[in-house]
């Protein structure tokens, strides 16, 4: 019923949440978006391809289809987001 890392404790009649150790994270929203290759590149999928896709070339389309990778200037967030990982 409850998730394992909570837990309720009663107290002279007062309701005590105990929640798990802070730490460090990982981002999962991050995680989702990006991947991180075993040389430290970030690969990102290119936008535009959710909807609307027959208003767009062929040519454009197959130009969205792979990854890409991410501009060495925002590698640096993202890998800070990402802390397990190389």
């Amino acid at each position: 019923m409850w998730p394992l890392y909570f837990a309720l404790f009663f107290e002279e009649r007062k309701l005590i949440f105990m929640r798990r150790p802070k730490g460090i994270k990982t981002k999962k929203s991050v995680a989702k978006r990006f991947k991180i290759t075993a040389t430290g590149k970030v690969l990102r999928s290119g936008a535009g391809k959710r909807h609307l896709l027959q208003g767009k070339s062929p040519k454009r389309r197959r130009s969205l289809r792979g990854t890409t990778a991410v501009h060495s200037t925002d590698e640096y967030r993202i890998k800070q987001c990402l802390p397990f990982t190389r």
